[in-house]
């Protein structure tokens, strides 16, 4: 057995000292769990979930604490300090996460936040950064079609709209027209889906499915929410998308094509302030 440094991995606990428990690491040894992090109702010969990092002595070391990052995922961190060597990131453990100057893209600075990739450097088998985000995206076809739904990393602002991570391996964009909620940043982590995928690998996004089943269900969820605020909502047709998602959490397409769908169905009658009302 050999461990996972820099994730989470089931080691059994094999010896208890007054300064916390040691765990089998197999090859690597054993490895310290300190007291701090160990559960009182924790024995020797069971097993435990622990995240294995170096420590300041650069040993292996276990904690039950959750980092912001793991080793092969990406996210957004703050700079904790800066030296003559590089930045060193908060990812919510004791010792901080370094990135070399070489791999930033632009010089950190203290406070600032910045999406990054973690992995081991084969030469130092230190848990480091890179802010040269495309360099570990998958240069292969992504194994999508439209309407996948996938998970995606928000990645930074273009003037076509947002560059995102989709599932942790590949690169899409979601462009602004696709974009009807008002708190897309990077680091945010979201559901959507795919729009389209290129003959030369580039994957289109949007935020809302457009199958038909998606919209029949839609058109009774609509139908009921009118049902049980009294017959009537003052959202229609004209209303903002922003609007329309802090209430439904679809977008303004969605919701035209339900009221369209219902009214056709006269289930419900168009009012003349904009608003709609059961027929």
């Amino acid at each position: 057995m050999s461990i996972e440094l820099g994730r989470f991995n089931w080691l059994t606990v094999v010896k208890e000292v007054d300064f916390g428990v040691y765990l089998d690491g197999g090859e690597d040894g054993e490895i310290l769990l300190p007291a701090r992090y160990v559960p009182e109702e924790i024995q020797v010969g069971e097993e435990i979930r622990v995240f294995i990092y170096l420590d300041m002595d650069e040993r292996l070391v276990a904690t039950t604490l959750t980092p912001y990052i793991q080793v092969g995922e990406f996210a957004t961190l703050e700079v904790s300090w800066v030296n003559q060597y590089g930045a060193f990131l908060n990812w919510g453990l004791m010792k901080d996460l370094f990135v070399s100057f070489r791999e930033q893209k632009v010089k950190m600075e203290k406070g600032k936040r910045y999406m990054v990739y973690a992995y081991v450097d084969k030469e130092s088998f230190r848990i480091v950064a890179s802010a040269k985000i495309e360099k570990f995206l998958s240069k292969e076809p992504a194994p999508y079609k439209a309407g996948d739904e996938v998970n995606l990393l928000i990645w930074q602002k273009t003037d076509l709209g947002y560059k995102a991570i989709v599932e942790n391996r590949y690169s899409g964009m979601l462009f602004n027209n696709e974009i009807f909620r008002s708190d897309i940043h990077s680091g945010l982590r979201l559901s959507g889906f795919i729009k389209q995928v290129w003959e030369d690998g580039k994957i289109d996004l949007t935020l809302q499915g457009n199958s038909r089943e998606n919209l029949e269900d839609f058109s009774m969820e609509l139908l009921a929410y009118i049902r049980n605020n009294g017959g009537k909502i003052a959202l229609g047709d004209k209303s903002p998308a922003e609007d329309i998602y802090a209430t439904f959490s679809v977008s303004k397409k969605i919701f035209k094509k339900a009221v369209g769908d219902l009214y056709k169905r006269r289930l419900i009658r168009l009012k003349e302030d904009g608003g709609i009302s059961l027929a």
